[in-house]
C-alpha cells in the first residue's frame, strides 16, 4: 500500500500540519499500517484499532514530549509509536523488528516509561506531575487509561491521590467497556450510568474522588476528541476526560468478539482465521478441561482469575459451565489471593490461575494473608519461563526465586501432562499449606517415569536412573534437558549419570544430597529461573561444604528483553552440549 500521508509522519508536528479531512485520511493509513504487521507476526489487535483516532487527536493537541503522555498497559500504543518516527515497524516487513510491543524510553523520547502491565498510568502521572512542578518545568501530563484497568488496585489509589492535587494532571479514560474479557467489579455499574447519561448521573466515581470531570460519546471521532482536548489542554487542576471508543473499530470481527480479538496470532484478514503453529494439546486447555470436571463433581472448588481467563485455557463456554464456581476479580490479583485465602478459611477449595509475571504483585498476600495464616489455596502459575519469551514486561523466569522462598509455600514444579495433574489434584484436596503450581512450558510432554499422587512428603525427589559420578537435578520444564544431558554424557563418556526430577523446587532434600555425594563427584542443577535465590542456589548452599563440585544452570539476574529462547538458553550454557562440556571438563575425564 502507498502510505500517502503517514510515510511523511516523522514526528507530532507532522500531525499538526494536516487538515482534519486529512487526519481521517491519517487514521485510514494508520490502520492498514496495523493489519499490515499485526496479519503476519500478531500483536495486542483490539486495543489498538480502537485508540487509533484517540491518539491522533492527542498528538494534534498536545505538544509531545514537552507534554508529557503515560499510556496504561501501553498495549495500546501503535499508533502512537507511528506518529512519533516508528512507523517503518508497522509499514516494512523487514523493520518489525525494531520496536517492541509497548512503550520503551530506548526506543523514543515520547515514550515515558517501560510499560507492560496495568493500572499503573495514574500513578506514574501523579509522580511527572509533581516532578514537573518542584523542578519548575513546564506541560501538560497526560495518562491515558482503558476502563479495563480501573479495575486494578493501583489505578484507584492514583485517582484518589490525584484527587487532591492543585495542578495541572489529564486523565483520559478510554472506555471500550472491555478489559481482556469482559470487565468485573461494581465500578462498571457507575460507567455504564456515566455513559448513557452522556456524563451527566448524580453519582459520579471520579467526582467523588475530588476530580474534575468531562464526557465524550464520539471516542473515534477526530473533530469531536480535538475539540476536547483543547478544552483540558493548559488546564490547572486534575480532570478525567471520560472517552468512549469501540475496541477494534475497523474491523468487524474484532468490533463483534472483543475478547477473542483482544490479542492476535498472525492471522487471515479475509477470513479472521490465525495462523496455526501446532495442532497438538496446550495446558491451557488440559487446564480448563481439568477444572470443568472437578467443578462438576465438586462444588466446594472455586476457580479463580484476574481477568486473564482466555490465556489460562478459561474460554466462555467453560466459564459459562462452571457458572458461580468461577470467579473473575478484574484487574486485581491482590484481591484474588486475599479472597482465596478467605475462600480456603471458610472449608472452599479455592484455585486461582494467572500468568507468573502477573502474580509477582500478590508477593505480599500471599505471604501474609495466605502463608502466614496457613491456608490451603493453590496457585497454578503459566508462563514462569524462557520459552515464549519476548518483551521484558511478560517473562515469568523471576517467580520461582521470589515465591519458594516464603515460608510455608510449597513450590511445584511438574514436567509432563500427567505429574500436571497429579499434583493439582492433590494440591485441591491437600488442606494443609498453600501451593504453586508451575505450568510446564516447553509443550505438553507423557510421562517418561512413574507419577506420584501424594506429595505429603515434602521436598522428597525422584531418582529416575542411577548412575555414577554425574547426578542431574533437572527441575520441571527443564527435565527434558536434564534427560538429554544424561544420555549425551553416557554416550561420550561412558559413564551413566543420575538423572534426579526435583519436583519441589520449594526446598531440598538432605537425605538424598547426602546419599549422591558419597559416589558422585558432580551434582548438576536446572531450573527454568533465575539463578540468585532459586533452587540451585539451595542445593549448592547445602553442599558448600562437602566434597562434590555442583554447577547450576539458569540465569542470571536481569531483564531479558527481545531475546529468543534458544539465544538466552545458549547465553547461560543451557544446552546438553555445553553441560556435558562444563562436566568433563571438571572430571579431566
Amino acid at each position: 500500500m502507498d502510505y500517502k500521508l503517514l510515510s511523511n509522519i516523522r514526528g507530532p508536528e507532522d500531525v499538526k500540519k494536516l487538515s482534519q479531512d486529512e487526519l481521517k485520511e491519517l487514521a485510514a493509513e494508520v490502520r492498514e499500517a496495523l493489519f499490515n504487521r499485526t496479519t503476519k507476526i500478531g500483536g495486542h489487535f483490539g486495543p489498538n484499532f480502537g485508540a487509533v483516532e484517540l491518539t491522533i487527536a492527542l498528538h494534534y493537541v498536545f505538544d509531545s514530549p514537552k507534554d508529557q503522555f503515560v499510556f496504561d498497559v501501553a498495549h495500546q500504543t501503535y499508533t502512537h509509536k507511528m506518529l512519533t518516527g516508528r512507523s517503518i515497524a508497522y509499514t516494512d516487513d523487514a523493520h518489525f523488528g525494531d520496536v517492541c510491543g509497548f512503550t520503551n524510553p530506548r526506543e523514543s523520547e515520547h515514550d515515558m516509561f517501560y510499560i507492560g502491565h496495568t493500572s499503573t498510568s495514574v500513578s506514574l502521572a501523579t509522580g511527572l506531575a509533581k516532578g514537573r512542578d518542584i523542578s519548575g518545568k513546564k506541560g501538560n501530563v497526560v495518562a491515558i487509561i482503558g476502563d479495563g484497568s480501573l479495575s486494578g488496585g493501583e489505578a484507584l489509589e492514583g485517582i484518589d491521590f490525584a484527587g487532591e492535587m492543585d495542578t495541572n494532571l489529564i486523565i483520559v479514560v478510554n472506555d471500550n467497556e472491555q478489559s481482556i474479557a469482559e470487565n468485573h467489579g461494581g465500578l462498571y455499574k457507575n460507567l455504564e450510568q456515566l455513559r448513557k447519561s452522556g456524563g451527566t448521573c448524580e453519582v459520579n466515581l471520579f467526582k467523588a474522588m475530588g476530580l474534575d470531570y468531562k464526557y465524550v460519546e464520539e471516542g473515534n471521532d477526530i473533530e469531536t476528541l480535538i475539540k476536547a482536548l483543547n478544552e483540558v489542554k493548559d488546564i490547572d487542576h486534575p480532570i478525567v476526560l471520560h472517552v468512549h471508543t469501540q475496541k477494534g473499530k475497523g474491523y468487524a470481527l474484532a468490533e463483534k468478539n472483543k475478547e477473542e480479538w483482544h490479542y492476535s496470532m498472525p492471522f487471515n484478514r479475509e477470513t479472521g482465521e490465525r495462523v496455526s503453529f501446532g495442532n497438538g494439546e496446550s495446558y491451557q486447555d488440559i487446564f480448563g478441561k481439568y477444572m470443568l470436571d472437578k467443578i462438576e463433581k465438586d462444588k466446594s472448588v472455586v476457580c479463580m482469575t484476574a481477568a486473564v481467563p482466555g490465556a489460562v485455557g478459561l474460554e466462555q463456554d467453560v466459564r459459562n459451565k462452571m457458572g458461580k464456581n468461577y470467579v473473575d476479580v478484574g484487574i486485581a490479583e491482590e484481591q484474588a489471593v486475599a479472597m482465596c485465602s478467605g475462600i480456603a478459611k471458610n472449608g472452599g477449595k479455592p484455585v486461582f490461575v494467572t500468568n507468573a509475571t502477573f502474580a509477582q504483585r500478590v508477593y505480599d498476600q500471599m505471604t501474609q494473608d495466605v502463608s502466614l495464616n496457613g491456608n490451603a489455596v493453590t496457585t497454578v502459575l503459566f508462563s514462569t519461563s524462557i520459552y515464549g519469551m519476548g518483551d521484558a514486561t511478560h517473562i515469568g523466569i523471576s517467580a520461582m526465586g521470589m515465591f519458594t522462598n516464603i515460608p510455608g509455600v510449597t513450590y511445584l514444579s511438574p514436567t509432563s501432562k500427567e505429574e500436571f495433574l497429579a499434583m493439582l489434584e492433590y494440591s485441591i484436596e491437600q488442606s494443609d499449606h498453600p501451593t504453586i503450581i508451575a505450568v510446564p512450558c516447553d509443550g505438553v510432554n507423557s510421562m517418561i517415569y512413574p507419577v506420584d499422587s501424594n506429595y505429603d512428603k515434602t521436598d522428597k525427589y525422584q531418582v529416575c536412573e542411577e548412575g555414577e559420578k554425574t547426578a542431574i537435578l533437572a527441575l520441571g520444564d527443564f527435565f527434558n534437558i536434564g534427560v538429554q544431558t544424561a544420555k549425551l554424557i553416557e554416550e561420550k563418556t561412558g559413564k551413566k549419570a543420575t538423572l534426579i526430577n526435583p519436583r519441589f523446587a520449594s526446598g531440598i532434600d538432605r537425605e538424598l544430597l547426602d546419599k549422591l555425594c558419597a559416589d558422585h563427584d558432580v551434582i548438576v542443577t536446572l531450573e527454568d529461573g533465575i539463578l540468585e535465590g532459586g533452587f540451585g542456589q539451595k542445593i549448592a548452599s547445602y553442599l558448600g561444604g562437602k566434597d562434590v563440585k555442583v554447577l547450576n544452570y539458569g540465569f542470571i539476574k536481569k531483564f531479558y528483553d527481545g531475546m529468543s529462547a534458544k539465544d538466552a538458553l545458549l547465553e547461560s550454557r543451557i544446552t546438553p552440549e555445553c553441560i556435558l562440556e562444563d562436566v568433563t571438563s571438571i572430571m579431566k575425564i
